[in-house]
């Protein structure tokens, strides 16, 4: 039961969390070309309803920086044509639902640091590098090469005014005491002081403008170009799993402060929920935002209602105090994101990037500037196949393979060499990547052996593609005379014989020590002695 203790924090942790939430949502939605409104009301629809169903008591989801890219991308892909957007968001809502009942949210932690690392970085330099017009007073680019690129004619139409705006504002966000944000959030401060400072001075500087009051009108994603439904489905999954990412590595902080345990596919369901809501209003995705939520638990948030109560509290808001926000200067929401694409820099891997491995330097530099100039998808699924890829070939570095000729007695008390038997013992993993090389090994047995020794007893992992290398090289030994004989676990002996529909395996000797191995061979070879004579 919930005592009164626990609803008095919850309700301060909420409402501290949507203080902090309130610039961001703002920001983000000017961001993402959707406009304020979007961002506060997926602030709030995706915030109550994550929440509320979720599997992370303590985190308050949002729009976030990875989010709002992704959006922004949309929405330039999409020109003149929101409701394609829309279907793009609500397609990522149930793509997330989807991912939460496969149960595919707990290999999310499987995904490689260094691509993480790259990912976040690359996501906090876009952020940055598309807020440099808006902070110059000029309008902004949809896309990162286009802003660097027209750079120079940029600065020539710089507004003196949103540049001094943007400066004070980056001062506040940068310089403000750690004491004092504690209590108000720096970008609070600086939203609230030079929006009044702009009106006070009589700048003219773009500004946020009208922001409806009332309750946004419900729309449902019905009409779309089929044409344009590969772009609209690509741009949905990049969505899905990018907010995926983003929500369980923040559910994952959540777990280390509090010391529980969230459920992961629980989650997803829960952010596929809110998502989906969000496109029926016009609201912009998000995702379970770190920030906030480690405010959330600072502040008192240890239930579920802590998250509820930041979306009443941005409505209340919204519902209110829209007039206020609508005067806000572009300029100094383009200075709060500056500092939150700082604050996304993984500053924990860069500040050892002189320490860590050639490897891991590698996939997290290629990650980074994929995420930067190409796409966002694409850097993680190149990321995350490169880092495979070297995983698989450093574990094939230590499977070793070692042959010698097998030893056996002579009137049971002398042991000598039998050149005519030659083992082959492997020791690690046999799968599709040490394959090959056995295949090698086979290739360089002596053409005086007869009987060939497959030692499998040190062999942890036994894969298919290792299963039908030993089918080939059965069958290739055989051509040439030389007879196999397998020793193996029990665990894979079962494993081969289940896949074994031409019999081949049913036909070998296969065994589970050396000693057995080498005594058939050398009765096979006494009868065979016996018999030619």
């Amino acid at each position: 039961m919930i005592s009164a203790n626990t609803i008095k924090n919850d309700i301060f942790g909420g409402v501290t969390a949507a203080v902090v939430a309130l610039p961001l949502a703002l920001a983000f939605g000017v961001a993402s070309g959707a406009g304020a409104t979007a961002g506060l009301y997926g602030a709030i629809i995706l915030g109550f309803f994550a929440s509320l169903f979720g599997g992370t008591s303590t985190q308050i989801s949002g729009p976030t920086g990875p989010m709002t890219v992704v959006t922004a991308t949309a929405i330039v892909t999409f020109q003149n044509d929101f409701q394609s957007v829309i279907t793009v968001i609500f397609l990522s809502g149930l793509i997330q639902i989807s991912l939460g009942i496969v149960k595919i949210g707990k290999w999310v932690k499987y995904i490689p640091y260094p691509v993480i690392s790259g990912f976040m970085s690359g996501i906090g330099v876009i952020i940055i590098i598309l807020q440099i017009n808006p902070f110059l007073g000029v309008d902004s680019y949809g896309s990162v090469i286009q802003t660097i690129i027209e750079l120079p004619n940029t600065l020539h139409l710089a507004n003196d005014q949103s540049l001094i705006l943007a400066y004070i504002t980056l001062g506040i966000m940068f310089m403000t005491p750690n004491i004092v944000s504690r209590y108000v959030p720096s970008a609070l401060i600086a939203l609230v002081f030079v929006t009044y400072f702009t009106i006070f001075m009589g700048f003219e500087v773009p500004v946020i403008g009208e922001i409806p009051m009332g309750l946004p009108e419900f729309t449902f994603p019905t009409k779309f170009d089929i044409l344009k439904l590969d772009t609209i489905i690509t741009l949905s999954i990049t969505l899905a799993l990018l907010g995926a990412i983003d929500t369980l590595l923040t559910s994952l902080v959540a777990d280390s402060m509090t010391k529980t345990k969230h459920s992961p596919n629980k989650e997803l369901i829960a952010q596929g929920i809110g998502n989906s809501l969000c496109s029926l209003v016009g609201a912009i995705p998000g995702a379970g935002a770190t920030m906030r939520t480690v405010i959330n638990i600072k502040s008192g948030g240890t239930t579920r209602i802590s998250g509820m109560v930041h979306s009443i509290m941005l409505l209340v808001i919204v519902l209110f105090l829209a007039p206020l926000a609508s005067m806000i200067p572009l300029s100094v929401l383009s200075g709060i994101l500056i500092k939150v694409g700082f604050d996304i820099l993984d500053y924990k891997f860069l500040n050892i990037m002189g320490k860590v491995s050639r490897h891991d330097l590698l996939i997290m530099i290629t990650v980074f500037l994929l995420t930067i100039f190409v796409d966002l998808i694409m850097a993680v699924g190149a990321g995350i196949t490169f880092a495979s890829i070297l995983a698989i070939y450093k574990i094939s570095r230590k499977t070793r393979m070692q042959t010698s000729h097998a030893a056996g007695k002579v009137n049971f008390d002398i042991e000598v060499e039998n050149k005519e038997i030659e083992v082959l013992m492997i020791d690690g993993s046999l799968f599709f990547g040490t394959a090959s090389v056995l295949d090698r090994k086979i290739d360089k047995i002596k053409s005086s052996t007869k009987f060939v020794v497959l030692d499998c007893l040190k062999v942890s992992f036994l894969d298919i593609s290792a299963i039908f290398m030993i089918e080939e090289i059965i069958y290739k030994l055989e051509d040439k005379n030389v007879k196999v004989i397998l020793l193996l676990k029990h665990a894979h002996k079962r494993k081969i014989l289940s896949v074994d529909d031409n019999k081949l395996f049913e036909n070998t000797k296969i065994y589970n020590n050396i000693d057995s191995a080498v005594n058939c061979i050398q009765k096979r070879e006494y009868r065979d002695n016996v018999e030619s004579k």
